[in-house]
């Protein structure tokens, strides 16, 4: 059969109008935000393609809907009280049941949108995403960022959004239109964050410093245990162990059982108390405010002193901290699987990995020349407890490492001997061997 003669194709040109092509009009925001909202949203906003403050994931976003003209941040509230429970199998229910709202919310915008001729893509809350590139950038889109640009609240000392009148019980949402809207949000002019540093006394792996920097790899491990990396951490015992009973001296009773929890019902948090004791936002603060000693008591005593496993890499900042802070919670090394894959996961990885408090003697400038299947030039500057990653060499280094990249990735990933490196000149050091052990004793797997 022909196309002009099969019968859709007949009835459609019947109805020349609908073949027609129609410039897309902008829509009135108001509209806009009241059918959101009427779709089970608790807040909306707003944020063109262009804004700044998308720039480095503005690639990926037009990549997976090349249509974005508009970004629909939105809001769905999450229950205080099971958030706060000591029972983490309470607030782990709110948490997923609160994201399956969100995920809900945004496919029937997606769907009441193309019902008004409208192209719409949601993005999901949290997973499923995109795994062929872990252990990469996953998600399609951002949505903190997206938040604060579209109005909807400010990051925290603990990394999360913030809402002016919510506070940080909340979850995020984005929805990516092909329309222009006639108005955008813009970033409140204020941070709700009170910077009374309870998430930091809360947090069992010391992840959030005083001064507000974040320790990503100590928060993965412990909290994010039965997500990506915790999950192959476990499949590695599995294959490693020689027998039932080598497996049971590795992995307890108890957290085969959990982690079976998560594979059958979604992954778990193990902890999260940074948002569970947070008292900002106008519905949340008042009881603080009132008596801080009570909250206190109520919401951040209970927590600290929960007895519980807690995950943590050997040599790591965070088995210092438990230790020292929490020594009624029993340490379990583990690995948290953050092995980059080629030289662009290296670089983006040593931020995340690099742990302050094992570098406080050195101050060292390093050059790395990667050859082979990746040439790459870096320059990495670790002083004053804190890390530095440019591309290309800057100023006068301390060590030059020159490696081929095969080589280099295989041993941070454990499947190459250093030694054998050395030896065969696949690893090559112009300065003091002592640097790169230092430099290693940064990054601890």
């Amino acid at each position: 059969m022909k196309l002009d003669e099969h019968p859709t194709v007949k009835r459609m040109c019947e109805k020349k109008a609908d073949l027609e092509v129609k410039e897309r009009p902008t829509l009135d925001a108001k509209w806009l935000r009241q059918l959101v909202l009427d779709a089970g949203a608790d807040d909306v906003g707003f944020v063109e393609i262009e804004r700044p403050e998308l720039d480095d994931q503005r690639d990926d976003i037009l990549k997976a809907f090349p249509h974005t003209k508009t970004l629909i941040s939105y809001v769905v509230r999450m229950n205080r009280e099971p958030l706060r429970s000591p029972a983490r199998s309470v607030a782990n229910l709110e948490f997923h049941h609160a994201g399956d709202e969100v995920n809900e919310i945004g496919r029937n915008l997606v769907r009441q949108l193309e019902d008004k001729g409208i192209k719409a893509l949601n993005p999901s809350m949290g997973f499923p995403m995109e795994m062929d590139n872990f252990p990469g950038k996953i998600w399609v889109v951002s949505h903190k960022p997206v938040a604060v640009a579209a109005g909807l609240g400010m990051m925290g000392i603990h990394r999360n959004v913030i809402h002016e009148k919510f506070g940080n019980f909340i979850l995020l949402g984005t929805i990516l239109i092909e329309a222009e809207v006639v108005e955008y949000g813009e970033p409140i002019d204020f941070n709700p964050c009170l910077e009374c540093k309870l998430c930091v006394a809360a947090c069992p792996v010391g992840a959030i410093s005083p001064q507000g920097d974040f320790n990503f790899s100590a928060c993965y491990t412990h909290n994010y245990r039965e997500f990506m990396g915790g999950f192959t951490d476990w499949t590695e015992q599995v294959v490693d162990s020689k027998n039932a009973i080598d497996y049971r001296d590795r992995v307890n009773d108890s957290e085969s059982a959990s982690m079976w929890q998560s594979l059958s019902f979604g992954a778990n948090y193990k902890a999260a108390y940074c948002l569970s004791v947070c008292p900002a936002g106008e519905d949340v603060i008042a009881p603080y405010l009132a008596d801080k000693k009570t909250h206190l008591k109520e919401n951040v005593r209970p927590l600290q002193q929960k007895e519980e496993t807690i995950y943590v890499l050997k040599n790591s900042d965070a088995e210092q901290h438990v230790a020292k802070r929490f020594p009624h919670k029993p340490i379990k090394h583990v690995s948290n699987t953050l092995r980059p894959g080629n030289i662009s996961g290296f670089i983006q990885g040593v931020p995340l990995v690099f742990q302050p408090g094992k570098s406080e003697a050195l101050n060292a400038t390093y050059h790395f020349t990667f050859t082979g299947a990746e040439q790459r030039e870096v320059t990495i500057v670790i002083r004053d407890k804190k890390v530095d990653v440019k591309e290309g060499h800057h100023g006068e280094p301390d060590l030059r490492v020159s490696a081929d990249t095969k080589t280099w990735i295989g041993f941070l990933r454990k499947e190459k001997n250093i030694v054998w490196a050395l030896i065969t000149r696949k690893i090559r050091l112009k300065g003091s061997p002592k640097l790169l052990l230092a430099f290693g004793n940064c990054f601890p797997q």
